[in-house]
């Protein structure tokens, strides 16, 4: 666990140990008003607004621990939730109540995060913000109502944890849902360094120290230290990636080139096989686990309908490609054709992909490097789609605004918010009831795909809704929200080593508690 996460833990525990007055970062707060805690009354009586007459109690274990997992021919040692990576699939309808025990088998503290949930506070897993680290050998008991249906998945907020095999989907199905597809095929995404000669803390310190050669894009930057990557009009951005990570679409596309890309679990070697029957309309429920990395999918010789974002529905919208940040999750239906087809998912600015095998009838499976030529045809971003009419925020003026600048450095390895790391960062106050804006403005020459607990926020161009969005270099993109969810929320860019070297920060409930 690096020294931020270390000192965001130490702070978190003195806010833990009064947590009916204080709760997470409210020491952090210049405001003579006291932050709403996780164990606020607050917080109890949003979480019982959210229980629904009828709804299921269902139960779970995960055992975070240490493993042997088999790629596709290669076998690392790694970190995973039981035996197998991605983990175990949670599945309950909306209003269902989700009770998971976690039993901690690692050497080092961690904890689950529900990504994407708008869950009670004191069950969003962010050590030193809403709860202890769970420690090694410890146990936690998360409970929780899961309100919206839609995909979401499970990680830890716990270093660069989520870089090992510690993650798995949560699927919340609509009970009322009228069922307009014949099967279904859920889609992790990932990108893969642990157990093939580094772990993803000695990246880090490569990356904090400045990097090696190894580490395959990472450069001396010489008398450049602690210059931001926005201040040189966009020089900087050459730095990002100059043998490689650059994308048309996002600019500066990563800072690690991972030697392997993984779809469910497997490296392009030995993919997994998707089955249908010709002519089946086929849901594809996207994740992209990855720490570092975008992903490109498309199927071979098809289009698809992006029908959800982030777990919302959206208008749907037809296309050859779609481009996934990491966090973010979409659904999207195909009418899938007789024979066999590659689903390719391709590393965004960098080289490497990962691969799935269509199969519906008889054909000959397609190689590790085929190439599918829809990914250079239509390609969809979240930012361009609308919200479906049911899920529209009501129109309303935003009452408070924050502007959240985004800036960052190779040397010294340095990500800020409004020019802070965290835990330094100033918490972004607000106040149940309201509705609030948040203005991503990206100073960097790379893409930050910027996420929000506890909130599914709108797209103040086209109202989809979203909880993790992509905001392009030198972009500046606005969402609002509703202040429903009482708490103090982890707001950070979720490239999970941007997040562990400073650009996080607070959403900041604020009251009377």
């Amino acid at each position: 666990m690096s020294e931020i996460t270390r000192r965001a833990v130490l702070r978190g525990a003195a806010g833990l140990a009064g947590v009916a007055a204080l709760g997470g970062l409210a020491s952090c707060s210049r405001s003579t008003e006291t932050a709403v805690g996780p164990a606020a009354d607050a917080v109890a009586a949003a979480e019982a607004a959210r229980r629904k007459p009828g709804g299921r109690l269902v139960t779970a274990r995960l055992t975070p621990q240490p493993v042997t997992l088999d790629l596709g021919g290669r076998a690392v040692s790694t970190w995973a939730y039981g035996d197998t990576a991605p983990g175990p699939l949670l599945r309950v309808d909306a209003g269902d109540v989700l009770r998971v025990d976690v039993d901690n088998q690692l050497s080092a503290a961690t904890s689950v995060h529900w990504h994407g949930l708008a869950l009670r506070n004191d069950m969003d897993g962010v050590p030193g913000m809403t709860q202890d680290p769970i420690a090694a050998g410890g146990t936690f008991r998360y409970e929780f109502t899961a309100p919206h249906p839609g995909t979401y998945f499970y990680h830890p907020h716990s270093g660069v944890q989520l870089d090992r095999g510690l993650y798995g989907v949560l699927v919340v199905d609509d009970p009322h849902e009228p069922g307009r597809y014949d099967a279904e095929w859920i889609v992790v995404l990932d990108d893969w360094v642990d157990g093939t000669g580094r772990t993803p803390d000695q990246i880090l310190a490569d990356l904090q120290e400045g990097g090696d050669d190894s580490m395959g894009d990472m450069h001396d930057m010489g008398g450049m230290e602690g210059m931001d990557h926005g201040s040189m009009g966009g020089s900087m951005g050459g730095m990002h990636g100059i043998e490689g990570m650059q994308s048309p679409l996002l600019g500066g596309a990563g800072d690690i080139a991972y030697p392997h890309y993984l779809l469910n679990g497997r490296t392009t070697e030995d993919p997994v096989t998707l089955s249908a029957k010709p002519g089946q309309r086929v849901r594809i429920r996207f994740v992209n686990a990855g720490s570092d990395t975008a992903f490109r999918v498309a199927v071979g010789g098809h289009r698809m309908t992006v029908t959800h974002s982030d777990g919302f529905p959206v208008l749907p919208v037809p296309t050859d490609a779609l481009l996934i940040g990491m966090g973010e999750r979409f659904d999207a239906t195909i009418t899938i054709g007789e024979g066999v087809y590659p689903l390719v998912a391709t590393a965004e600015g960098k080289q490497g992909q990962a691969l799935a095998v269509i199969r519906t009838g008889a054909g000959r499976p397609p190689t590790g490097d085929v190439k599918v030529r829809e990914l250079a045809r239509q390609v969809l971003l979240g930012t361009v789609l609308s919200a479906a009419e049911s899920v529209r925020l009501d129109p309303r003026s935003a009452d408070r605004s924050h502007d959240l600048v985004l800036g960052g450095s190779m040397a010294p390895y340095r990500w800020t918010i409004n020019g802070k790391t965290f835990p330094d960062t100033d918490p972004l106050q607000l106040t149940q009831g309201e509705r609030v804006r948040l203005r991503f403005v990206n100073h960097s020459m790379m893409f930050h795909p910027m996420h929000v607990h506890g909130h599914t926020f709108a797209l103040t161009n086209s109202g989809a809704r979203k909880d993790t969005v992509i905001v392009r270099p030198m972009a500046t993109l606005d969402v609002d929200l509703d202040a429903d969810n009482p708490g103090q929320w982890a707001t950070h860019c979720h490239n999970i080593y941007h997040a562990e070297t400073g650009m996080m920060t607070t959403l900041s409930y604020q009251g009377q508690e």
